[in-house]
C-alpha cells in the first residue's frame, strides 16, 4: 500500500486529520523554499513527537570526514553535508502557563495542511484542547519571499474559544541545532553572538572548517483588538534569543504574533555587515507587512506558472502530481545565482549531501531551458566550467595526468565528496552527461558561444578522461572499459557497461566534432585553448581509434545490447514473478542478493536510447524495452520518467500514463517508503520530460522544434509551454486536435507527426 492521505486537488496539496504516523513525512511534502533558502514543513511550535527539524540555507555546507573502515588511494575526505541551519521559525506558545505541543495535547481536531502552490503559501489550521483543558484555535500562514529572497514570514493566530486565557508567545531563534547524518558528531556551527535589540534578535554563526558567516535574525508583533502590544526580552543564551508577548485572551476573540524572519550570508555580504544587512532585509518587510508581502508573493508565483504551468483537464490527481513537481522544482533553483546548483533533495532533506549529482545535467537543464530563457541553463553549464579544475584534480588524484577531469559524483565546491567506492570511483558515467548537456544546451537554444568560451575546454578534459579509462583487449581486439557502474546501481564494478561505453565513444566524436568547428568559426577561441590544454594533432588520433573501437557486449539470441559482461549469466526471472513481500528489494534484500540478481535500479540501457534516440531506429527500442523492462524494479526516482517517454515513442500510451503517475507522485504517494528523509527534487524534473517529450513528443530534429503529440485515455486535455529561442509556444492537445499558438514578433517553422507547419505570432493553428 502507497501512503494515501494526500487530498487530490488542482492546486493545493491538502492534508486533513492529525495523525502523529504521518508528520515526518508531511514535514518533506509541505516544505518550502526560495532558492536561497527553504526549510521542512516543521511545527512552529513545540512537538515531542517524532520530527525531522530542518531549515536550510543555499551554497552553506560542512565538509564532514569520511567515515570508512579502511582508507582507499584516492578516497573523497569528507562528505558535504547540507546543513540543518539555525532555526528562525520557532514560536514557544504557552496557554495559561501550559506549553502548546500537538502531542500532549488532549485532543486535536479539523487539522488541515494547505501548501497553496499557486501562491507560494503554507497554511496550517487546527482545534485543540491543551493538557489543562483550554479548548483554542489556531491558523498559521508561512511563506517564504521570492521578491526579497532573506526573508520568510509567518502570521501565527490563536481563538481562545470558550473560556478567557492568558497566551503568551515567545518567538526564537535557535542556533543550536544538529544533523541528523553526522558522521562523527561534529559541532557544524559556531556561534559568535546573540543579541536582542527593541523587538528584533540576531544570532551571528559560522560554519566550521567552510567559515560560512551567517546572521539569523527575526522581527515579531503582536495583534490583540485592533492593538499593537509590546514585547519584552525573553530569554537569551550562547546559542538562544527569544522575544516575549504576553496578553489576556477573551474567549471567542482572536490573536495574531506576526513573525519576520531568515538569513544574511557572507556569500552575498561582507561578513561585518551581516546584521546591518539583516536589519535592511527587516525595514523593508515591516514597511510591506504580512499582507503586501504576501501580494508580492501571489505575483512572483503568477509569472512563474504563466510560463511553467502545465495544465491537465479531466484527472485532478495527474494535474497535482505535475504542478506539484513544478513547484518544488522553482523552489529549489530560479537561475539567479550561477554559484548554485540543484541538489536532490533541496531544502527538504539532508540526504545524499551535496548541491549537485549528474541530475542537473541529465534532467534539469531541460526543464529550465523550456520554462525559463537560455540564460538560466547557461548558468548551469557555467557552474560546472567552473569547477574545471577540480574535476582535473580529482582524476589526478585516481592516477589520471594530462588534464584529463572526473567530475564529482557529489560536489559543493567542484570537489569529489561521496563516500561509497562504487559509486565514487566507478560511477563515472557522470562525465557524459555534462558533455551531452552541453550539447543538448545548442541543440535547443541554438546559442553555440558557450562552447568556444568554456564549453571546448570541458569536452577536451572528458575525452582526455576516457582515452585514458579504456584497455585494449587482445581478446576481443577492441577497447574496453572495465570495472564500472552504470546508472543501474543494482550492478557494481561490472565490465563493459553499454552505457558508459557509449557514452565514451560519443563523447570522443562530438568533442572532435568541436574541435573542428571552433577552428573554423571561432579561431582566435581555438588558439587560446589550444595554447592552454597543449592538444596535439597525434593525441586526437588517438582518441579516434578509441571511438572507433569501443567495445560493445550485443547477444545475437535476443538483438539487444547486454547493460554489461556476463548480464545473461544471471538467473533472469522477471520482477512480475518475483513475490511482493520482496519489494522494494533494496529494503528486503542483502546487497550480495541484489548484486547477483537481474534486477535493474533505474534505466540503464534504456538511458542511452533516450539520449542517442537518433541513432537507433524504432524497431530497436522496441526490442530493448521489452527486454530490459521487466527486470526493472523503478526504486531509483530517476527511473519512471525515462521509460514513460519511451513507451509514448512505442506508442504504449497505458504504460506511458503508469510510469507517469508514478514519477509524478513519487512523493505524494510515497512509493519508496522514504520521503520523510525529504523529497525527490531533481527527478522531478523527468516528470515535465514525461509529459512534454513523452506524451507531446517534443523533439528537436534537423534544427527544427518537432512534435508527436499523443493523449492518455484518462485526459481530456492537457496544454503546455515552452521558450524554444526565445519564441514561446503554447500546444494545446486533445483527442481530436493539437492546436499551437506563438507568442513573439517572428514566425517559426516547426514539425508535427513529421509534416511542416508554420507558426505566426499571436495566431492558434490547428492540426
Amino acid at each position: 500500500m502507497n501512503q494515501n492521505y494526500i487530498k487530490a486537488d488542482k492546486w493545493c496539496i491538502v492534508e486533513e486529520g492529525f495523525d502523529k504516523e504521518n508528520v515526518k513525512s508531511s514535514e518533506s511534502i509541505f516544505s518550502i523554499g526560495n532558492g536561497a533558502m527553504g526549510q521542512r514543513a516543521n511545527f512552529e511550535e513545540s512537538y515531542s513527537g517524532a520530527t525531522f527539524q530542518g531549515s536550510y540555507i543555499a551554497g552553506v555546507y560542512y565538509p564532514d570526514k569520511t567515515r570508512v573502515g579502511w582508507w582507499k588511494n584516492g578516497y573523497p575526505e569528507y562528505f558535504a553535508k547540507v546543513l540543518n541551519a539555525p532555526n528562525w521559525i520557532g514560536i514557544r506558545v504557552y496557554i495559561n502557563e501550559q506549553e502548546l505541543d500537538l502531542s500532549t495535547c488532549k485532543k486535536v481536531s479539523a487539522f488541515r495542511r494547505e501548501l497553496n502552490m499557486k501562491e507560494g503559501c503554507y497554511t496550517r489550521s487546527f482545534e485543540a484542547v491543551t493538557s489543562n483543558n483550554i479548548e483554542i484555535e489556531v491558523t498559521v500562514r508561512r511563506f517564504l519571499s521570492l521578491d526579497i529572497d532573506e526573508i520568510g514570514a509567518i502570521s501565527y493566530s490563536i481563538k481562545v474559544l470558550k473560556a478567557n486565557a492568558e497566551v503568551v508567545f515567545e518567538p526564537y531563534l535557535d542556533s543550536g541545532i544538529t544533523n541528523e547524518d553526522s558522521n562523527w558528531d561534529d559541532k557544524f556551527w559556531n556561534t559568535t553572538n546573540t543579541s536582542i535589540i527593541g523587538d528584533r534578535a540576531f544570532i551571528e554563526a559560522h560554519t566550521m572548517k567552510t567559515n560560512f558567516q551567517t546572521c539569523t535574525f527575526m522581527q515579531a508583533t503582536l495583534q490583540y483588538d485592533g492593538k499593537h502590544i509590546a514585547g519584552e526580552v525573553g530569554k537569551r543564551n550562547e546559542t538562544y534569543a527569544s522575544l516575549e508577548f504576553k496578553q489576556k485572551v477573551l474567549a471567542g476573540t482572536t490573536i495574531t504574533l506576526t513573525k519576520f524572519g531568515g538569513y544574511t550570508v557572507s556569500r552575498n555580504h561582507k561578513a561585518n555587515e551581516l546584521v546591518t544587512a539583516a536589519n535592511t532585509v527587516l525595514v523593508k518587510a515591516i514597511s510591506l507587512g504580512f499582507d503586501g508581502l504576501l501580494e508580492l508573493q501571489k505575483k512572483a508565483w503568477a509569472s512563474i506558472w504563466e510560463m511553467s504551468d502545465i495544465v491537465i483537464e479531466g484527472d485532478v490527481k495527474a494535474q497535482q502530481g505535475i504542478r506539484f513537481n513544478i513547484f518544488q522544482l522553482n523552489q529549489t533553483y530560479l537561475g539567479t545565482d550561477s554559484r548554485l546548483n540543484i541538489g536532490p533533495k533541496g531544502f527538504t532533506g539532508e540526504k545524499y549531501g551535496g548541491s549537485t549529482y549528474w541530475d542537473t545535467e541529465a534532467y534539469c537543464i531541460p526543464f529550465y531551458m523550456a520554462t525559463k530563457d537560455d540564460k538560466v541553463a547557461k548558468k548551469l553549464l557555467k557552474y560546472r566550467y567552473n569547477h574545471l579544475e577540480k574535476a582535473i584534480e580529482n582524476a589526478t588524484k585516481l592516477g589520471f595526468s594530462n588534464g584529463a577531469a572526473l567530475y564529482p559524483m557529489v560536489t559543493m565546491n567542484g570537489e569529489e565528496c561521496h563516500n561509497e567506492w562504487e559509486i565514487t570511483f566507478e560511477e563515472i558515467h557522470r562525465n557524459g552527461a555534462i558533455a551531452f548537456a552541453i550539447y543538448n544546451y545548442y541543440r535547443y537554444t541554438g546559442d553555440y558561444s558557450y562552447i568556444p568560451e568554456m564549453g571546448l575546454e570541458v569536452l577536451i578534459s572528458i575525452a582526455r578522461f576516457w582515452h585514458q579509462r579504456v584497455n585494449f583487449s587482445e581478446d576481443k581486439n577492441k577497447y574496453v572499459m572495465l570495472g564500472v557502474t552504470g546508472p543501474n546501481e543494482y550492478e557494481n564494478n561490472v565490465n563493459n557497461n553499454w552505457y558508459t561505453n557509449y557514452l565514451a565513444k560519443w563523447c570522443i566524436d562530438y568533442t572532435l566534432e568541436q574541435l573542428d568547428k571552433v577552428k573554423n568559426g571561432y579561431p582566435d577561441d581555438y588558439h587560446r585553448i589550444i595554447g592552454k590544454t597543449k592538444l596535439t594533432d597525434r593525441e586526437c588520433e588517438s582518441w579516434k581509434k578509441v571511438a572507433v573501437n569501443m567495445h560493445f557486449p550485443y547477444d545475437k539470441k535476443y538483438g539487444v545490447f547486454l547493460q554489461q559482461d556476463g548480464f545473461l549469466d544471471k538467473h533472469l526471472v522477471k520482477v512480475n514473478d518475483l513475490p511482493k513481500t520482496d519489494r522494494p528489494i533494496n529494503q528486503k534484500w542483502s546487497w550480495d542478493r541484489i548484486l547477483r540478481s537481474p534486477y535493474i535500479k533505474q534505466a540503464d540501457v534504456l538511458q542511452g536510447f533516450y539520449f542517442f534516440e537518433e541513432d537507433f531506429s524504432l524497431e530497436q527500442l522496441q526490442k530493448h524495452f521489452d527486454f530490459y523492462e521487466p527486470f526493472t524494479v523503478h526504486e531509483s526516482s530517476l527511473s519512471p520518467c525515462v521509460h514513460s517517454i519511451q513507451a509514448a515513442k512505442l506508442g504504449r500510451m497505458e504504460q506511458a500514463y503508469n510510469f507517469y503517475l508514478r514519477t509524478s507522485r513519487l512523493d505524494l504517494d510515497d512509493y519508496n517508503k522514504e520521503v520523510e528523509e525529504g523529497l525527490h527534487i531533481t527527478s522531478m524534473a523527468g516528470t515535465w520530460m514525461s509529459i512534454v517529450e513523452g506524451f507531446g513528443g517534443m523533439r528537436v530534429i534537423n534544427d527544427k522544434l518537432s512534435f508527436q503529440p499523443q493523449i492518455p485515455e484518462q485526459w481530456n486535455a492537457y496544454s503546455f509551454k515552452v521558450n524554444f529561442r526565445n519564441r514561446i509556444i503554447k500546444v494545446h492537445v486533445s483527442a481530436k486536435a493539437v492546436t499551437f499558438q506563438l507568442s513573439g514578433s517572428k514566425e517559426v517553422s516547426i514539425r508535427v507527426n513529421g509534416e511542416k507547419v508554420v507558426l505566426y505570432p499571436d495566431e492558434i493553428i490547428t492540426v
